[in-house]
């Protein structure tokens, strides 16, 4: 099997890049900071947290998004478990992620002490699966269905495969109903997958240099 393990570099000491997509994997002034006002504000999180509440992620990256996650559900004070599901086809060597995430303070350190990649991990809280493949292989054969998307790939410019109208299908066939879904473009394609896909799309204010992002909810 080829070795499908990404393959990075790293900008500023601290920011890992793929040298396969150009693109970093977060954002370079804080991605901290840029997951909150994407991904957990995007999704009207942490006010939707309840107990059994299911993120499911295109992008698992450095897992920098999962933890941001699970601080929030923690904060909230919601009890019980938070069920996070990522669709991932380049992991990261565990030495990278770790080096990757020390960028950062304040974060769960539930990862910190992991060796291997976490296909499967469950904590006191939450329960992690990490579905290694691509995604348009993956995601139609997955049999959960999330209340919240992250959705992560690397730049639709870059990776117009993690944002294909058939992938965003899949995305709302796989979201209950009510459920969510953000992500930092506003490319115009990704807008009208989602809204053929079954949400009511609305392009809202971006994170940082990024003038717009896109929210979704499933109608």
């Amino acid at each position: 099997m080829q070795d499908q393990t990404a393959q990075i570099e790293w900008r500023d000491g601290r920011v890992p890049v793929s040298t396969q997509f150009d693109d970093p994997y977060f954002s370079l002034e804080n991605g901290m900071d840029e997951t909150a006002h994407v991904f957990l504000a995007g999704n009207d999180l942490p006010e939707r947290f309840v107990d059994g509440f299911h993120v499911a992620e295109l992008g698992f990256g450095t897992g920098l998004n999962f933890l941001v996650a699970l601080r929030a559900f923690r904060a909230s004070g919601c009890g019980g478990t938070m069920r996070f599901t990522s669709f991932e086809a380049f992991p990261l060597a565990m030495d990278d992620l770790h080096a990757a995430l020390r960028a950062f303070e304040g974060l769960p350190d539930d990862l910190a002490q992991v060796s291997e990649f976490p296909t499967k991990l469950n904590g006191p809280d939450f329960e992690l699966r990490v579905v290694i493949g691509d995604a348009r292989e993956t995601l139609p054969i997955w049999e959960g269905r999330a209340d919240a998307w992250f959705l992560d790939g690397f730049s639709p410019a870059k990776n117009p495969e993690l944002w294909s109208p058939e992938l965003m299908m899949d995305v709302g066939a796989h979201t209950a109903a009510g459920g969510t879904a953000a992500t930092y473009t506003a490319a115009g394609f990704v807008r009208r997958g989602l809204a053929d896909a079954g949400f009511d799309v609305s392009r809202i204010q971006g994170y940082g240099r990024k003038r717009h992002m896109t929210r979704a909810v499933r109608t």
